[in-house]
């Protein structure tokens, strides 16, 4: 059977966020990001777009037992695998809420992060002015995001190499947020402290499928037109037993309230 008539849909999302934590790319900035926000003992943190509590933990001991974290999640399937992941950390509250209109009183975090969600959103400023809004004065915001508009795949063919990376960037709501990130928190009255754009490298095919999801994309690809099953084929072909090589930017800000 074709590759191409089998599974296109996207892999269950709890899976895919856990093995992106897990993955060395993901430990890597995930690492930066947790040094960047700077916590301390006693601090408020909320974590927006928490997801399955992928950080909840790192984020809880690093505020310490006087601290607190809060996870807020629109998905209430998500909320609920966190609370379960999280149920010895007294001092971790999960919300169900919306990004755009946080459920939390004014001033009321000294640390927020948002970890690649603001590609996803509906009105990433609108969310910002939120984020503004619960950070208190001299508290510090942390946002990652890809810049999905940077994805490069190097093969001999490079028209279906930009043909499956227009695809992917189709995918996403704000495929270039990454590079928007500093401008969006300057104009919700942010002050810039650090601004990390770093080449998210992959030299080997699979571990790139582990995250891109080549097979799966070209799959769909094919399906909306972008690609011919052959060619797609081919390429995919050519990259699993040659030399591999995929990058795109990811960009890392923090700024303070």
């Amino acid at each position: 059977m074709s590759q191409f008539t089998i599974a296109t849909t996207a892999p269950d999302q709890i899976d895919y966020l856990d093995g992106a934590a897990r993955s060395a790319v993901g430990r890597d900035y995930k690492d930066r990001f947790l040094e960047a926000l700077d916590l301390r003992p006693g601090q408020v943190v909320i974590d927006v777009g928490c997801g399955p509590g992928t950080d909840l933990a790192r984020l809880a001991d690093g505020v310490a037992g006087n601290g607190s974290v809060i996870g807020v999640d629109n998905d209430s399937v998500m909320i609920e695998e966190a609370r379960q992941r999280l149920a010895r950390y007294p001092n971790v509250e999960l919300r169900v809420g919306d990004a755009h209109a946080l459920p939390l009183d004014d001033a009321r975090v000294d640390r927020a992060r948002a970890d690649r969600v603001l590609q996803h959103l509906e009105d990433p400023a609108r969310a910002l002015a939120e984020l503004r809004r619960v950070v208190r004065p001299g508290g510090v915001l942390g946002l990652a995001e890809p810049d999905w508009d940077t994805l490069a795949i190097d093969d001999v063919d490079v028209a279906t190499s930009r043909a499956f990376t227009r695809f992917v960037v189709s995918g996403f709501r704000n495929p270039t947020i990454g590079r928007q990130l500093a401008r969006l928190a300057t104009e919700a009255q942010f002050t810039l402290r650090s601004v990390d754009a770093t080449p998210v490298v992959f030299r080997d095919f699979e571990a790139a499928e582990e995250i891109l999801g080549l097979r799966r994309n070209a799959a769909r690809a094919v399906q909306a037109a972008y690609l011919t099953e052959a060619t797609a084929q081919r390429w995919l072909d050519r990259m699993a037993r040659g030399t591999f090589l995929a990058y795109f930017t990811f960009v890392v800000v923090t700024a303070r309230a």
